[in-house]
């Protein structure tokens, strides 16, 4: 039949096609898209006992429409993140049930009873002592897995030449990592912000060093990345009393920087911070650089010892994470940036009443960690960084 866009009413029809639902008479469906650029569905049937959520990417940005076309290959490229996902962190992901590569679908488990981190977090809840915990455990174990100490060389050569993912990784390299250091239609800025934004346009050592991650981005094919990992797409919730945590939307994968997926993480993290700290109710915020970090440490030396190749001694692996240290913080600030003078804002500080400190102080923290990354050897130099640019009151 071809691709086609499937509308609320033929998910249905659909579902039963795909061998997932029998009963067409005892099956409701609603859209629930929120994302930028794909369309969700939820089918449920009356009882409740039963539901699944049906992912499909469209040929063009969701919130933008035709005039901005987009690949839905990027569908192929979620598909094989959570192929692989699924073997080292199953109980992290949503539980795939079927993938159509003509119609770039996705059906997967319902997370509709779970929160997306984000929006609790904006509602005043804490991380709590789990959340960072696993993502940073989940990195550790997808990065090693498909990198060269945890793959054999054919089958991560492989897996590098399929898990290519030239448009969306072009978003993020313009998006992310040049837009916002020059003049740009996509960038926006609340007033209180404007003299940082043109200052960060005119610093040149600001620029080098964000070119250099940029380069790094470009071309260090180290593992398999989630390439989206922030704080809207992680759920979190409880099942019988047990805290859950699920990371969704991998459609950014493509195999590059370890450190970018952690750098993400830890921006939404210390933007989060600024939020809690601007209404009085900084809570464990502070603490999710370090506890993400020490697990993802922590799990990447315990897989240590599995390498396939073992010309790799214990000093490089010193080496070797020293780097992805770094690179995270780098990334970490190139995020912040974007996420405040850039194309896509957080809500974390837009729906403050006055956003204008905590994005300031947002704003300069990510440049610390941009041009001072090679400086900061451990999370308690992060925290004197954010310190500092608190007390400058901006």
């Amino acid at each position: 039949m071809g691709y086609r866009i499937l509308e609320t009413d033929d998910i249905p029809a659909y579902l039963r096609e795909r061998g997932h639902w029998d009963d067409l008479d005892d099956i409701a469906v609603r859209e629930v898209s929120d994302g930028n650029v794909n369309r969700v569905f939820l089918a449920s049937n009356a009882a409740g006992t039963r539901s699944l959520a049906l992912k499909q990417a469209l040929p063009w940005v969701r919130v933008a429409g035709p005039s901005w076309p987009l690949s839905p290959d990027r569908a192929n490229a979620e598909a094989r993140a959570y192929e692989q996902l699924a073997r080292v962190a199953p109980d992290e992901i949503p539980a795939i049930h079927g993938y159509d590569p003509e119609n770039y679908a996705l059906v997967m488990e319902d997370l509709s009873d779970l929160e997306v981190l984000r929006t609790l977090l904006n509602e005043g809840a804490s991380y709590g002592p789990h959340t960072s915990v696993q993502i940073g455990r989940l990195v550790a174990r997808l990065a090693f897995s498909t990198s060269d100490f945890g793959m054999p060389s054919a089958e991560r050569k492989a897996l590098v030449a399929a898990s290519v993912n030239p448009e969306l990784c072009k978003i993020t390299e313009d998006v992310v990592l040049s837009e916002p250091y020059i003049e740009h239609e996509h960038n926006h800025w609340h007033e209180g912000v404007a003299d940082l934004a043109a200052a960060f346009r005119s610093d040149s050592p600001l620029r080098t060093e964000v070119a250099d991650l940029r380069h790094v981005f470009m071309t260090s094919a180290q593992a398999l990345l989630h390439g989206d990992l922030h704080s809207g797409s992680v759920m979190v919730g409880t099942r019988e009393g047990a805290p859950v945590v699920r990371v969704f939307d991998p459609e950014f994968s493509f195999v590059g920087p370890i450190g970018f997926d952690l750098g993400l993480y830890w921006a939404n993290a210390l933007v989060s911070e600024e939020r809690a700290r601007a209404l009085g109710r900084l809570t464990d915020h502070a603490d999710q650089l370090r506890l993400s970090w020490e697990a993802f440490e922590t799990e990447f030396r315990r897989l240590w010892p599995t390498r396939v190749d073992t010309f790799f001694d214990d000093a490089y692996l010193d080496r070797f994470l020293g780097r992805v240290w770094t690179d995270s913080l780098g990334f970490a600030g190139t995020e912040i940036v974007r996420r405040i003078i850039g194309f896509a804002h957080l809500t974390d500080l837009t729906t403050l009443d006055d956003p204008v400190e905590a994005s300031r102080r947002a704003l300069l923290t990510g440049r610390e960690l941009i041009v001072r990354r090679a400086e900061l050897a451990t999370p308690d130099d992060v925290r004197a960084v954010v310190a500092t640019d608190r007390r400058r009151g901006c």
